[in-house]
């Protein structure tokens, strides 16, 4: 009968320290306990596309169970702990973490549809409403103001657009109510959860199974 993994001590990371640099074999995977972590690429140009964000409970990356080679660096986006996962005891003594390490790869699809969608199709006041409200509802929060550990160049770097940009909108749903500025910090409103925008700025995304039929 199959052990259970007994949880190995979380490992401390710096901001702006890395993960997991591209082209690294990786022999474990992470579990972020506390933080934030992204990955990204780096234009010929030096621009940065963030590709993924990393919050507290999130596999990372949950595909390295498949192909034990990192494709992009992982760098914290904040001081941040996480707790290695060896691939081969995940195999050998944890079937139950191998269910939970797939569904993160299938949440990770679902993501990437999504900011595929965004970036492609969508306007910048639209990207931007959309990320905080994906953050919000993943930090699970309900009622509350609820801190972005983003600062405005990052956010810029996950929308694709310039840091002025960014600042500008941010202005804007500030007057609308749905976030709060404090110095550098950013707090989410609940508002923004349901996609309370109006006119075209609204927060509205259209389901997979939803067909658009001209009669």
């Amino acid at each position: 009968m199959a052990q259970t993994r007994q949880p190995s001590a979380p490992r401390l990371f710096d901001r702006g320290s890395h993960l997991a640099r591209a082209g690294d074999r990786r022999a474990e995977i992470y579990r972020i306990k506390e933080g934030w972590a992204c990955r990204y690429d780096i234009l010929a140009d030096g621009r940065r596309q963030i590709t993924d964000l990393y919050l507290p409970g999130d596999y990372c990356e949950p595909q390295w169970l498949i192909t034990r080679d990192a494709t992009a660096p992982i760098m914290a986006l904040t001081r941040l702990a996480a707790e290695p996962i060896s691939v081969d005891l995940l195999y050998r003594q944890d079937q139950e973490g191998i269910k939970q390490v797939l569904a993160g790869i299938v949440r990770n699809l679902e993501r990437q549809t999504q900011w595929l969608v965004r970036l492609g199709r969508k306007n910048a006041t639209e990207r931007i409403l959309e990320l905080l409200a994906d953050l919000y509802e993943r930090l699970g929060s309900s009622d509350q103001p609820t801190l972005i550990s983003l600062s405005q160049v990052e956010i810029a770097d996950v929308v694709g657009l310039t840091p002025v940009h960014v600042n500008r909108i941010l202005h804007r749903l500030a007057e609308k109510g749905l976030v709060v500025q404090q110095g550098r910090s950013l707090f989410v409103m609940p508002l923004i959860a349901s996609g309370a925008e109006a006119g075209p700025e609204k927060c509205l995304v259209r389901k997979p199974d939803a067909v658009h039929t001209d009669s």
